[in-house]
C-alpha cells in the first residue's frame, strides 16, 4: 500500500523558515514527479513546486519563485521544501503527491498519490 507521509509543519513567525519532508513507502518513485501543493480553508488546492523524477528539472507557483526549494533523494525516498522568508498568506495545509509520469506537473489531476498534508500557519 502507497503512502505519502508529510512532516515539519507547524507555527512559524514571518520572514522565517521551514523545511517539509514527505516520505513514501509501500514503492519507490524514483521514475516518477513530484509534486508540493497547499490549500488554505475555503480555497482550491493550489500548486506549490514540482521536481522531475531526476532531479533534475523543477517549477514554481509565481507567489513562492525565490523563496521556496524543492529538493529530492530517491535514495531514500524522499522529497523536501525548503521554505525561506514565509509570509502569512503562505499559511495552509501543504500536500505532497506523485506525479503520474517522469516530468514535473503543476496541476492536480496529474498527481497519482497524495499524502494526507501538514499544517503550515504563519504568524505575522
Amino acid at each position: 500500500q502507497v503512502q505519502l507521509v508529510e512532516s515539519g509543519g507547524g507555527l512559524v513567525q514571518s520572514g522565517g523558515s521551514q523545511t517539509l519532508s514527505c516520505a513514501a513507502s509501500g514503492r519507490t518513485f524514483s521514475s516518477r514527479a513530484m509534486g508540493w501543493f497547499r490549500q488554505d480553508s475555503g480555497k482550491e488546492r493550489e500548486f506549490v513546486a514540482t521536481i522531475s523524477a531526476s532531479g533534475g528539472d523543477t517549477n514554481y507557483a509565481d507567489n513562492v519563485k525565490g523563496r521556496f526549494a524543492v529538493s529530492r533523494d530517491n535514495a531514500k525516498n524522499t522529497v523536501s521544501l525548503q521554505m525561506n522568508s514565509l509570509k502569512p498568506e503562505d499559511t495552509a495545509v501543504y500536500y505532497c503527491a506523485v506525479g503520474v509520469g517522469r516530468h514535473i506537473f503543476t496541476a492536480t489531476s496529474y498527481a497519482e498519490y497524495w499524502g494526507l498534508g501538514t499544517q503550515v500557519t504563519v504568524s505575522s
